[in-house]
């Protein structure tokens, strides 16, 4: 019995993009793909060879051959996303110890609060509005500091040209990049518009926002006047903005302002949190989409943060942070193989699920899958039949045993 998603391992590398690749390497996909899955515990070369028929050193010496990830889940996402969807990206820190680590340097980590020595990576995924979920596309490894200074580059400008290099493949989706408040600067932003994409993210509360002057001309001498004062968050003109939601939970304004910072005009939200009746924050949020609602600002915005759930599936289900190996390559294959697994898992989710309103669990699936790949090992030792009707009823019980919501 072949596991559901070995076959759709199986048919996305049938895609004549992955024609070159001969049957050895593929069958090392599905093999490294579906143990990843199903392996509980840490996802290292020593794991990867005690639990499947390749060795240790078949691990090592296959991670260092590239492999199409940004490809291979393109054909996963085209099968599972919804009409409505946007492109985000988020560095997160990889603790990773040794000298000789390739990119190992000191970035932030947001759990620790602090600079710590490590590894960067920078990935982008599909976010889809509708299932408000995040699909993996591709992660890039952060090359060390010295690099970056050779090529002129900065860690935000370094993230600014993968956006540039890759802005086709993220076209396909949408022509909306989110990130957080990091990235609401200007060369990040102007990066973005050269592409012909829109940019949303969030503003520092502290930022200089202007309102165009709309008037008629003063008749005085000099320049004509382009503003009519500072946008105040806290006390702003409600002639300016337009009320483009209201409820219990959030009130959303919107308008058109200048920008000091990007020396453009942009898309202003200004949301008013509320918690039992009492306003508890309020935030600014923007486009370069000067047409985009205010309210489909915010809500793009916060469905940005389902990559911080992508990025901890990975790290706490498909050994993200495990990889024993300080190549570059090696690096690269083990953080792009972590992240697909989880794209594996939502596939069989978003395809599946009956209840809509059911949230992804990746410890039930990797609960499900390590119950797989045991079962497969008795069944395979003890001759065991699965396809009989007796043994079908029981082989599905025990896929779900110890699941948290079976």
């Amino acid at each position: 019995m072949i596991p559901k998603v070995k076959s759709l391992i199986i048919s996305v590398l049938e895609n004549e993009v992955f024609n070159r690749l001969n049957k050895s390497r593929k069958d090392f996909i599905i093999s490294v793909l579906w143990h990843i899955l199903s392996i509980k515990g840490r996802i290292n070369f020593l794991q990867l060879g005690r639990f499947s028929p390749l060795c240790e050193q078949t691990y090592r010496n296959q991670f260092e051959k590239e492999f199409d990830f940004l490809s291979f889940n393109k054909q996963l996402i085209n099968q599972t996303i919804s009409s409505e969807c946007a492109v985000a990206l988020d560095p997160s820190y990889i603790p990773k110890a040794g000298k000789a680590t390739y990119g190992r340097g000191r970035y932030w980590s947001g759990v620790a609060g602090a600079a710590k020595w490590g590894l960067d990576l920078c990935g982008f995924a599909v976010v889809d509005i509708v299932n408000n979920t995040a699909l993996h596309l591709k992660a890039w490894q952060t090359p060390p500091a010295v690099e970056l200074a050779e090529k002129g580059l900065t860690l935000l400008s370094y993230y600014a040209s993968l956006v540039g290099e890759n802005a086709t493949s993220f076209k396909e989706y949408s022509h909306y990049i989110l990130a957080d408040a990091y990235f609401a600067k200007r060369p990040f932003v102007d990066a973005v518009l050269s592409t012909g994409m829109h940019f949303i993210s969030r503003l520092r509360d502290d930022s200089v926002l202007k309102y165009r002057f709309t008037g008629e001309p003063t008749g005085k001498k000099g320049a004509p006047k382009k503003f009519s004062g500072l946008v105040d968050v806290n006390n702003f003109d409600p002639n300016q903005f337009s009320l483009d939601l209201s409820n219990e939970d959030i009130t959303v304004y919107s308008a058109v302002v200048y920008s000091k910072a990007f020396k453009i005009d942009i898309k202003l939200a200004i949301a008013i949190f509320y918690k039992n009746g009492t306003e508890t924050a309020r935030k600014m949020y923007f486009s370069t989409d000067l047409k985009q609602a205010g309210e489909k600002i915010v809500r793009y915005y916060q469905a940005r943060f389902q990559i911080e759930f992508l990025y901890r599936d990975a790290k706490q289900h498909t050994g993200l942070t495990n990889c024993q190996a300080r190549g570059k390559n090696k690096l690269d294959f083990h953080f792009n193989a972590a992240l697909t697994a989880v794209n594996l898992a939502k596939h069989d989710w978003l395809t599946t699920r009956e209840n809509k309103d059911k949230p992804f669990s990746m410890s039930d699936y990797k609960t499900q899958y390590n119950n797989t790949l045991m079962l497969e090992r008795f069944m395979c030792m003890f001759a065991i039949n699965p396809n009989t009707p007796k043994n079908q009823k029981i082989f599905k019980e025990l896929l779900i045993y110890g699941r948290i919501a079976a």
